[in-house]
């Protein structure tokens, strides 16, 4: 069963909690970008790979 929310840190060190299900695509170059359903971009420090780990975890 995958996780519904995951905890993310932005750049700027502060603590967010995204809905994994709203997540269209993770990218990597060299900043850790999400891009959620609606278009909006996060960039978060964890690598593209925590946070595949963080979703296969739940």
């Amino acid at each position: 069963m995958e996780k519904s929310l995951l905890l993310l840190t932005k750049l700027d060190t502060r603590k967010i909690l995204v809905n994994a299900r709203s997540i269209q695509t993770v990218e990597s170059n060299p900043d850790t970008v999400i891009i959620l359903s609606g278009g909006r971009k996060l960039l978060v420090k964890e690598s593209l790979e925590e946070i595949w780990k963080l979703i296969q975890e739940g």
